[in-house]
């Protein structure tokens, strides 16, 4: 029972939209602005790969939370967190010294972030019985990717028309930050009267913090004490290895001019292609990657994923070669590029919930997706370097061998041949 009786709709939508906003901010727009601030590719990917860090180590304060304050108050204070640091990266951009001082803020929005996710998964339970929550998974969803597209399509197409119109890209970039933290607040000063007060909601006071410490270690034991836990890892860290790198030097390929290899795309024109169209692709392969696994299973489809996943990534080889300037052909490029990601990309979420099945599956799965985060923070942090080391030519050929690790893992994983099938019990 809630002690007030705000329909889910009400804050939903909204509450995950917040989740999604900070997320890809952080992790694709940062990397768009430091590239149109003249940043080096090498020190793009080194530095907001790192960002990966909080949401790598989450799951080692998670329990936490639940500790301190109601799941409600970390929503909020969250927010008010990210509003701010948001409107510190705007403040300090136009300042000598704005690399180090955005990333500091991007680390402050990271961390907020990561403890935002937290708190708004659990609210998520707290707040709705079972069938809402069933009921409204897929709207949860849906506005996590409209998050996705904001910030990365029409955020930067905002930035982009301002560094026209002003001239000053780094003003152009300070608005655009004014304004999404304005949004942010807005948001949090929306939430603190809309969100309803859950009676469940509540800190814990039945479990100590040492209780709790002794509680972690056991489910990090028994997760690595899983059957074939070394072949699971594997997959986690080698799946999305070549897409890893990718998406690190996909936008500054986009951006580079066609004299330093690339496309010689303007802001907005990167925040249309890869920001919009891509991502409204890359939602599309889910949508179709779970429909398919729903009627096929898992076990029978993992293969094809892994491919699916891999293989489109030849796209950047083309372009790196032809260069072409044909706009519906570039769109068609990154389009196909990112339905094979998120089709793709279903059989990595539905591996880690099938490995993560048992006594602690909400913390084993918690500790998968650290390992998600390490698979895509490790190998990004070198993708800069290794570009600028051998061009973007080459750089995307060693994209199409790393297909090779991910692949080979597949064969080696033991699934059960009905997970994943509607209305089959496994």
């Amino acid at each position: 029972m809630s002690k007030t009786n705000n329909s889910p709709w009400k804050w939903i939508p909204t509450l995950y939209f917040a989740e999604g906003l900070p997320y890809v901010l952080v992790m694709t727009v940062s990397v768009i602005m430091y590239k149109r601030f003249g940043i080096s590719n090498t020190d793009i990917a080194l530095y907001t790969s790192l960002l990966y860090l909080p949401w790598m180590i989450k799951p080692i304060w998670s329990p936490f939370v639940d500790l301190i304050k109601t799941k409600r108050w970390w929503i909020i204070s969250m927010q008010l967190l990210i509003g701010a640091g948001l409107a510190g990266v705007a403040f300090v951009i136009p300042a000598p010294f704005y690399f180090q001082a955005t990333m500091a803020f991007f680390w402050l929005l990271a961390f907020s972030s990561a403890t935002h996710d937290i708190a708004a998964d659990g609210f998520y339970m707290l707040g709705l019985n079972s069938s809402q929550q069933s009921f409204f998974v897929g709207i949860r969803s849906t506005f996590y990717r409209l998050a996705m597209i904001s910030g990365q399509g029409l955020l930067i197409i905002l930035a982009g028309v301002l560094e026209t119109s002003t001239g000053n890209v780094h003003y152009a970039w300070s608005i655009t930050f004014f304004i999404v933290a304005g949004i942010f607040i807005s948001l949090m000063v929306y939430h603190r009267f809309i969100l309803p007060k859950p009676d469940s909601d509540k800190k814990s006071n039945e479990l100590s913090p040492a209780a709790i410490l002794k509680e972690f270690g056991k489910t990090f034991v028994t997760f690595f004490a899983k059957k074939n836990v070394l072949i699971a890892l594997a997959f986690f860290l080698l799946y999305r290895l070549g897409e890893a790198m990718l998406v690190k030097i996909a936008s500054p390929f986009l951006l580079d001019s066609r004299e330093l290899g690339g496309l010689g795309l303007s802001t907005e024109t990167v925040g249309m292609t890869y920001g919009t169209i891509g991502i409204i692709f890359l939602v599309l392969g889910g949508i179709l990657g779970g429909i398919t696994v729903s009627r096929l299973g898992l076990k029978a489809l993992i293969f094809p994923m892994a491919l699916s996943i891999t293989l489109p990534n030849i796209v950047y080889v083309f372009m790196s070669y032809t260069l072409p300037e044909n706009i519906f052909i570039i769109n068609a490029m990154v389009a196909l590029e990112q339905f094979g990601y998120g089709f793709g990309f279903t059989a990595y979420m539905l591996y880690m919930i099938y490995f993560s099945d048992g006594e602690h599956k909400t913390a084993h799965y918690a500790i998968s997706t650290a390992f998600m985060a390490a698979g895509m923070m490790l190998p990004g942090m070198i993708a800069g370097w290794l570009q600028e080391a051998v061009g973007y030519q080459l750089f995307f050929i060693i994209i199409m061998l790393c297909t090779i690790p991910t692949l080979a893992v597949i064969p080696f994983l033991k699934i059960d041949k009905n997970f994943g099938r509607k209305n089959v019990v496994s």
